[in-house]
């Protein structure tokens, strides 16, 4: 790959920050599986954001903290109430309907969000034995088309599953660039949204791989030791997972990753603002630019830039911009955009 991608914030660096905080826990022995001074001081970071009763486990990738959080919180007859789009639906491969056996209910929506209206129609045959029970409402945010829940769009949400008994799980693989598109603290979008159980997404935010479950509800946390185990998302030398999660949140790395990653969208949107032949699908509130174009001239520019086409049947493509994408990369890439689809 030459140049700078758009095709996904995964496709990014690793931020040196990250890389030198590996270095650094990389130094004498230290007891396994997360019995030691550097996942320590994570937890006490996450606590220090999230609040003291936070129980907080580290893990490999955001499958995998979305199969361990999900699993905690079903049983086998239950069911979570999702998006369409949702990444727990589309892009795991089946895991967590395979490993918790739970099934999932996806929902159409037209921005990627659910509301209370789409629960109420989703979630039926409560108490009827021929019918999975729904459990747990599963967002994700930012969503997979890059807009955000609002804290009291969160909250709403929250509020009507609680009513009811149902748990409310997110999937933050994009968290810190909700936070930073908001303006709230990570803690504070938790504990105001309210959130039950979070997979805390580092790795597209400048990490290697560090991702975490955040448990908001002590009393569900008890099962999740021997979740991550079985669900082989327990790594014995822990330490260099939560060296990267301190670099991210010890002096706000993961604010300063997530800002600069949507302002660089932001850029590109406004870039091509008005453009004959670029039609923008989605407000662009994080780090992911959404636009339909002609199918001729995505195979021209596919043939000079990274990225994906993100639904075929619409010609619509998917451009996403990281921490480490600068502002000529953007400039560069919107000019050639321009160029081509005025041709």
């Amino acid at each position: 790959m030459t140049g700078a991608s758009f095709g996904s914030d995964n496709h990014a660096r690793v931020h040196p920050d990250v890389l030198a905080a590996i270095a650094e826990a990389d130094s004498g022995w230290a007891t396994a599986y997360g019995d030691d001074a550097v996942t320590e001081k994570a937890v006490s970071l996450f606590r220090r954001d999230f609040g003291e009763h936070a129980e907080v486990f580290p893990v490999f990738n955001g499958t995998g903290a979305n199969v361990v959080g999900l699993q905690a919180l079903l049983r086998p007859w239950e069911a979570v109430v999702c998006t369409q789009t949702a990444h727990i639906n589309v892009d795991e491969c089946g895991a967590p309907e395979r490993i918790s056996g739970a099934k999932l209910v996806d929902v159409p929506t037209s921005d990627g969000k659910l509301t209370v209206e789409h629960l109420e129609r989703a979630i039926w045959g409560i108490g009827d034995q021929h019918h999975v029970q729904a459990r747990v409402v599963s967002l994700t945010e930012t969503t997979e088309l890059g807009t955000a829940y609002t804290v009291a769009e969160m909250r709403a949400i929250a509020d009507w599953a609680h009513e009811r008994g149902l748990y409310l799980h997110v999937d933050g693989a994009r968290y810190a660039n909700a936070a930073a598109t908001l303006g709230v603290g990570l803690g504070e979008l938790a504990a105001e949204g309210g959130i039950d159980v979070l997979s805390f997404g580092g790795t597209k935010n400048g990490a290697m791989l560090a991702e975490a479950v955040v448990v908001l509800r002590p009393e569900l946390a008890s099962s999740l030791p021997f979740l991550r185990k079985q669900s082989m998302q327990l790594t014995s030398k822990m330490r260099y997972v939560s060296a990267q999660l301190v670099a991210l949140l010890e002096d706000g790395l993961w604010l300063r990753n997530a800002s600069h990653a949507n302002a660089m969208a932001r850029r590109l949107a406004g870039a091509l603002e008005g453009a004959s032949g670029v039609e923008v699908s989605y407000p662009v509130q994080a780090n992911a630019v959404f636009a339909v174009l002609d199918r001729a001239h995505i195979d021209d520019l596919q043939s000079r830039h990274t990225f994906y086409v993100w639904d075929e049947a619409l010609d619509q493509v998917r451009w996403m911009t990281a921490w480490c994408t600068t502002e000529d990369d953007v400039d560069a890439f919107a000019a050639d955009v321009l160029a081509t689809t005025s041709r």
